[in-house]
């Protein structure tokens, strides 16, 4: 008396009917998801697999709750018969029938033996795996068989998923790796001789390490996706590893690329190589020549030294030959790549210095060039025989067609032909300074 139902008011038949129906179709789906998960392929390799770190701790957890789950599974069915035993007694079910399928539809009802969840070692929403037995209503039974089914399957669905992607991607990438080593060694690229060699020998390593630890430890590769909700599963492999081991590979092929290319074209290189610094050589030749030429035109000017060319670039190119009689591929790639650009750049520095040499011999020309202009621009107006002018004309061009000639006082002395000119024409008279000296340097203090 007084005291209340823990499973509530009694149910009617028809709150019954829908129950059963209910639990019925729970059930269904239940029992289609565990064994779904029972032939699940990830789950067939967890129990083959020689596992270890985390996949190993999880699998000792999930593999344990999976059992639960049938045990849980068993007393739900159970419970389930027994209350539609009881539905079907009459077709108009008594007071004491209703009552009793009350209690079992909706009171904890249900009871698991404790050494089933204790010999299990999986986890429990109360802990309570200890005791003789533990008691459940049906509701509570399925909330705590979806838990379990939730982190099982979020388990063995990442493990697939880690040993689906990555070990036939670094199986592939393995194999890419022995081909490119063959070809590698083909032209000389080998470990220890050349710097993509040892990176060849050192991917081999990482993606040997790499495989086994995927093939025993899946779940260390998993990203979980962020977000509290996330449906069993969510997340994706970590290819991080992987990914910079193929970019590792790639950059080598390219190198390898670079050697194979040198083989085919060095023969080609090497009498480019050759003709630049032969044009280099000549025009140095042509430089000192030029430079005797001015000291014995030109007075008063300094003239820049010319060096001879660099015996070394010589010998690197000897070396180069060498290399490539002997297929040192490797060796000669890189010698070519440096010696290509030495040698264009000795040949800009003998054009260079032709140009500082010949410099005072453009300025007489210049000098010249403007005296002459200047006559022809008298006679045109008549003055050629003014005696000024031609004493002025004669005292400039003796310096100019003079050697040595010194270009200052050839540069003075056409000015105050200029000057001359002008003031007979009429014309203002130009500054003192301002001719070709004042835009080069030789013969200038």
């Amino acid at each position: 008396m007084g005291v209340t139902d823990p499973a509530g008011p009694v149910m009617d038949r028809d709150e019954v009917d829908r129950a059963l129906a209910r639990l019925g179709a729970e059930h269904e789906a239940i029992e289609t998801s565990l064994l779904a998960l029972q032939d699940h392929a990830g789950r067939r390799l967890l129990e083959g697999a020689d596992l270890t770190g985390t996949t190993k701790e999880r699998w000792a957890t999930a593999d344990a709750s999976i059992t639960l789950l049938w045990a849980y599974f068993d007393a739900y069915t159970d419970a389930l018969r027994s209350a539609r035993d009881i539905r079907s007694r009459r077709r108009w079910s008594s007071r004491e029938d209703l009552a009793e399928l009350t209690e079992l539809l909706r009171g904890e009802s249900v009871t698991v033996a404790g050494s089933t969840t204790a010999t299990a070692n999986a986890p429990t929403l109360h802990g309570g795996s200890g005791r003789l037995s533990e008691r459940f209503s049906l509701v509570t039974l399925v909330d705590r068989m979806n838990e379990l089914y939730a982190t099982s399957l979020d388990m063995v669905v990442a493990a697939d998923a880690v040993w689906s992607a990555l070990p036939a991607r670094i199986d592939l990438l393995a194999a890419e790796l022995q081909r490119t080593r063959r070809l590698a060694h083909s032209v000389g690229v080998r470990p220890g001789e050349h710097p993509a060699g040892d990176d060849l020998e050192r991917i081999t390593r990482v993606l040997t390490s790499l495989r086994e630890q995927v093939v025993s430890d899946p779940l260390a590769f998993w990203v979980r996706a962020e977000g509290r909700s996330t449906a069993p599963g969510g997340g994706r492999p970590d290819t991080t590893v992987y990914d910079r081991e193929a970019r590792a590979l790639e950059d080598v092929r390219r190198e390898i690329d670079a050697v194979l290319t040198v083989r085919q074209d060095a023969e080609q290189r090497l009498v480019r190589l050759r003709d630049v610094l032969s044009r280099a050589d000549r025009t140095l030749a042509e430089a000192r020549t030029a430079r005797g030429e001015v000291l014995a035109k030109i007075a008063a000017t300094e003239v820049p030294v010319v060096s001879g060319p660099p015996t070394v670039l010589q010998e690197q190119l000897a070396t180069a030959a060498d290399y490539r009689r002997h297929a040192q591929w490797h060796r000669l790639s890189p010698l070519l790549e440096s010696l290509e650009r030495k040698a264009e750049d000795e040949l800009l520095r003998a054009r260079e210095s032709l140009t500082a040499v010949t410099q005072p011999l453009a300025v007489r020309a210049e000098l010249r060039g403007r005296l002459d202009a200047y006559r022809a621009k008298v006679a045109r107006h008549g003055l050629a025989e003014d005696s000024l002018l031609v004493e002025r004309y004669d005292a400039a061009r003796r310096m100019l067609w003079s050697a040595p000639c010194d270009l200052r006082v050839a540069e003075q002395a056409v000015l105050r032909y200029q000057h001359a000119a002008a003031e007979q024409l009429g014309a203002p008279r130009l500054p003192e300074q301002g001719g070709p000296q004042d835009r080069r340097g030789p013969g200038r203090e």
